[in-house]
């Protein structure tokens, strides 16, 4: 099994990159609509919690399949939903506001809808710097495991975020879609957690 999950994640992690290539390239060739620079950004950030999704997804498939191996995809998947959300942010400060850097100042305490996806952005950042095996070593398992942890609460603030950007509009069609896989990927965590404490 080791020798196939080693293709397959070269594959998708390879394929992860794809959206964000297409994104950018149909931003750039005027292919993305009457506002180019919305539909990137909307684009960007909503990968971004596809691959929270998919990342959030390894361990209950881990676990479901017994097969230790589709871990080797976390760490990868996990960089990508960083990498999404890096740009969904640079296309924000670039396109939207030109990094006047006072104007995106004012605009984080006038939208709380901004604020909040500041603020999951900034959580990420310490899970990317410290995904590597070195990190791990130097913090300790049980300190980065807690710090890593905190991927639940991005899910919650990336949620909120999508939530109110979408209610500005009330269109809440694929904000329902990202809080079912979310509730089931939770609840699957906590009903493992359950079993685990109830083994003898």
């Amino acid at each position: 099994m080791k020798g196939r999950v080693h293709p397959l994640k070269r594959f998708i992690l390879l394929s992860a990159g794809g959206p964000a290539v297409w994104l950018w390239g149909a931003a750039l060739t005027d292919r993305l609509g009457a506002n180019p620079a919305e539909a990137l950004l909307r684009g960007l950030g909503e990968w971004a919690l596809i691959m929270l999704c998919l990342t959030l997804a390894i361990t209950p498939l881990r676990q479901w399949t017994g097969r230790a191996e589709w871990a080797l995809l976390r760490r990868g998947l996990g960089l990508w939903t960083f990498a999404y959300a890096m740009q969904h942010l640079v296309v924000y400060a670039w396109f939207d506001m030109g990094w006047d850097v006072p104007m995106i100042k004012a605009d984080i305490v006038q939208r709380p809808f901004i604020l909040v996806g500041m603020l999951t952005f900034f959580l990420l950042i310490p899970m990317a710097l410290t995904s590597f095996g070195a990190a791990i070593k130097a913090m300790g398992a049980h300190r980065w495991k807690r710090l890593h942890l905190s991927v639940h609460v991005v899910g919650l603030l990336a949620l909120l975020h999508f939530f109110w950007m979408r209610s500005g509009k009330n269109d809440y069609g694929d904000v329902w879609l990202f809080t079912a896989v979310l509730s089931v990927l939770w609840l699957w965590r906590g009903w493992s957690a359950w079993r685990r404490h109830r083994a003898p």
